[in-house]
């Protein structure tokens, strides 16, 4: 069996999501190629992922070039794996029409070849897939896993594949995007969150002032974005980002099911709330009852005093 996995990157630099989808796709089979639709550099960098046996460089970022480059692919592989992010979600449905296979998206656990487990109604379930296909089209939960480790010397063979030429549906006009060196929310070990207590985008200046204090990625609640406090990206939830950090620390987030949804994965929550009766205030590990505004400058000179952070 051999298997070909999509890189996630982004502006040039490859995604620590591509790791974990590595190691995911291990699971399945040893051969494990690897198709770049982007830059070298992206390319030399999955290079140092063990388990990489081929990678292949392709010049079809558009989702109607990556498909068609995708399909004319599928008849090597009995697998293709993706992120079940932006991409992934994109692609994988237009293959799976193309090739007239049914998907086995949002995939937190290989148990076989052919069988996978996959979270139903919000998180609140897991399913397990018993797929008989002859080729597999798979969305992977990158978070799930831990990722493949590196330093295998960059290797490995890169192989330049044509793109066919396709009309394209769609153009971009305009990206925005949220600057700052935080960590990527959908993998990072710690992730600093703020809901709709917090106020205002001043006082989410407080909940990124922690993060960077503790090397962390910086989520929000639905509310928090639909409020205006936080960027879009930020959003972490059932219709945001599906995140399973080692800690996940929560202020003045009350626990709406959308949002449990995202931190099911989570290792250790705290949760910071004034409200003791909230629902993740009850489902967190630790658990503190208390104004965020009181509680996040105590806790950064503690933090300090301990210089446990800089």
């Amino acid at each position: 069996m051999t298997v070909l996995v999509l890189a996630e990157h982004d502006l040039g630099q490859l995604s620590p999501a591509t790791a974990r989808l590595v190691a995911a796709a291990a699971q399945l089979s040893p051969n494990l190629d690897v198709l770049v639709a982007g830059e070298k550099s992206v390319a030399e960098a999955v290079a140092a992922l063990q388990g990489v046996a081929r990678i292949r460089l392709a010049d079809a970022a558009a989702p109607e070039a990556l498909t068609a480059l995708l399909e004319t692919l599928a008849p090597e592989y009995e697998a293709i794996v993706a992120a079940s992010a932006a991409t992934g979600r994109d692609v994988i449905p237009r293959l799976a029409a193309k090739l007239d296979l049914m998907p086995v998206t949002d995939i937190v656990a290989i148990d076989a070849a052919d069988t996978f487990t996959r979270p139903v109604y919000a998180g609140n379930a897991l399913e397990t897939v018993v797929s008989s296909q002859p080729k597999q089209l798979l969305t992977i939960r990158a978070s799930a896993f831990r990722p493949a480790p590196g330093g295998q010397g960059g290797s490995v063979a890169i192989e330049t594949v044509a793109s066919p030429s396709v009309a394209r549906a769609a153009e971009i006009v305009a990206a925005h995007r949220t600057g700052g060196d935080t960590p990527d929310l959908a993998t990072a070990r710690i992730v600093v969150g703020g809901g709709i207590a917090v106020g205002s985008a001043e006082g989410f200046k407080l909940i990124e002032g922690l993060a960077h204090r503790l090397g962390a990625a910086v989520g929000a609640t639905r509310a928090a974005v639909d409020a205006g406090y936080a960027p879009n990206d930020w959003q972490v939830g059932q219709t945001g980002k599906v995140i399973a950090p080692d800690l996940y620390i929560a202020f003045g987030i009350s626990g709406a099911l959308q949002h449990l949804a995202g931190i099911q994965g989570a290792k250790k929550i705290v949760a910071i709330n004034t409200d003791p009766e909230a629902p993740l205030m009850k489902l967190a590990d630790v658990a503190l009852v208390g104004d965020l505004f009181t509680v996040i400058p105590a806790l950064e000179a503690e933090l300090v005093r301990l210089g446990a952070v800089g």
